[in-house]
């Protein structure tokens, strides 16, 4: 199910970013006393009263012409267009400003459920002076404390009770739902139209053309699936980003639905650091991936060149060692047919339980050939292990100290259970648990 998602917009140097870090539990944005701090987008997961959310920060809206502050504004519309509930962050200590006026009515065009959040309210002293900001028109102020942490369940109460039913549309058991992410140009659109064998999703070498994302039904060899399209997406056409993380929060949300994540790399311009990162959203999300490389017939199709175009996938995608790699090209449609079978094994192996005595077999079987280590005299004692979980198939070892079950032999066992039982193209977890 995808994630409600919340945007803190507001003019610069209100604590946005203090505010975000504390929903998220660490410090990832930058902190600082200065405007203007906060550049780009930031994007993160947070949760409240069990509900998880992704949640952005943005740089401060400030109306004017300089590049820099145009290219704020443009992220932080973009913000907006994502959102499904957006705070609006005011300073108490400043009084209602020109600023915070020109933000209200861009809120208000958004059409978008808005909480008025006034920070740095930091004793109850202050609060009287929440009440000029009724003139904005958001109706009731949540008085916060950024720097002291107050007033945060009571916003955050709020804000749930605006987010909208995801539950809606959800995907049967049955239908495979997968997602194609990736670097802008890199032929998203291109491989979604060649899987459906007709043009439903446009198609053009301008980066970022897909307006919406597409979500679309087909049933090959009585297998039902749903690709969910991650083309990007620009709601305005004078919006335009320089940085490639434009489509992030789409991926994101896209990654949130699927079952299997294709991530496609371009075969023309390598590999590079960005399709790493987007690969690792889904990889940290536990979903089942397929490496696709695309526009294959542009480039030398050998054997050996797909050998060596493999290798170097292997080296930059270390995390991803078990996810498999389809060589194709949406344009020719060569190789294509190898893709769907990937991702219906990798989706089968994302859902695949183990029973509990061919598990332990297993695993006895791995500490006879490798026992267990010992550290500062105490050896690690495994007694026994179960799956707790599928999507992805996690396990839990119960050991005598989780301690002692040291990184490198949690991944001898993993290795160990893939040999025995395959996970191709899925992730698995191993937790160690002491036994009550």
């Amino acid at each position: 199910m995808r994630k409600p998602v919340i945007a803190i917009v507001g003019r610069p140097n209100v604590g946005k970013s203090t505010i975000f870090n504390r929903m998220v539990g660490e410090r990832i944005s930058i902190v600082e006393d200065k405007p203007g701090v906060t550049r780009d987008r930031i994007y993160a997961e947070g949760e409240w009263l069990t509900t998880p959310f992704n949640i952005i920060d943005t740089g401060g809206i400030e109306m004017g012409d300089e590049p820099l502050l145009t290219n704020v504004r443009q992220q932080a519309e973009i913000a907006i267009d994502e959102a499904d509930v957006i705070i609006f962050m005011v300073n108490g200590k400043e009084g209602v400003t020109g600023a915070d006026e020109e933000i209200a009515k861009l809120l208000f065009k958004s059409n978008k459920p808005v909480v008025l959040a006034v920070n740095k309210i930091d004793n109850p002293e202050m609060r009287d002076q929440i009440y000029e900001y009724y003139s904005l028109g958001f109706g009731q102020p949540f008085p916060i404390s950024g720097a002291h942490g107050l007033g945060l369940g009571d916003l955050l109460d709020e804000v749930k009770e605006h987010f909208p039913n995801l539950n809606e549309g959800e995907v049967d058991d049955d239908t495979i739902a997968f997602s194609v992410i990736g670097r802008p140009n890199v032929g998203k659109s291109s491989l979604v139209n060649a899987i459906l064998n007709e043009n439903r999703v446009i198609v053009s070498n301008i980066e970022g053309t897909t307006r919406d994302a597409v979500d679309t039904y087909l049933t090959i060899d009585e297998q039902d699936y749903l690709i969910i399209d991650t083309a990007g997406m620009r709601k305005r056409g004078k919006v335009y980003e320089s940085i490639e993380k434009y489509s992030v929060l789409r991926a994101l949300k896209a990654i949130d639905r699927s079952d299997v994540v294709l991530v496609l790399i371009d075969a023309e311009t390598g590999i590079r650091e960005q399709d790493k990162k987007i690969a690792g959203y889904a990889h940290e999300a536990g979903r089942a991936i397929v490496i696709v490389v695309n526009k294959w017939d542009t480039v030398a199709s050998s054997q050996e060149a797909m050998r060596d175009f493999e290798q170097k996938i292997r080296t930059h995608f270390q995390f991803l060692d078990y996810a498999p790699i389809a060589f194709l090209s949406a344009k020719t449609k060569k190789r294509l047919h190898t893709l769907l079978p990937m991702i219906k094994e990798s989706s089968e192996n994302h859902a695949k339980r183990i029973p509990t005595n061919a598990l332990n077999d297993v695993i006895m079987d791995a500490i006879a050939i490798n026992p267990t280590p010992t550290i500062k005299g105490q050896r690690l004692k495994v007694l026994y292990a179960t799956q707790v979980s599928v999507k992805p198939p996690s396990f839990v070892v119960f050991v005598n100290e989780p301690e002692l079950m040291h990184f490198s032999y949690k991944r001898f066992l993993e290795n160990r259970i893939r040999e025995a039982f395959g996970f191709v193209g899925t992730p698995i977890n191993i937790y160690a648990r002491k036994r009550q």
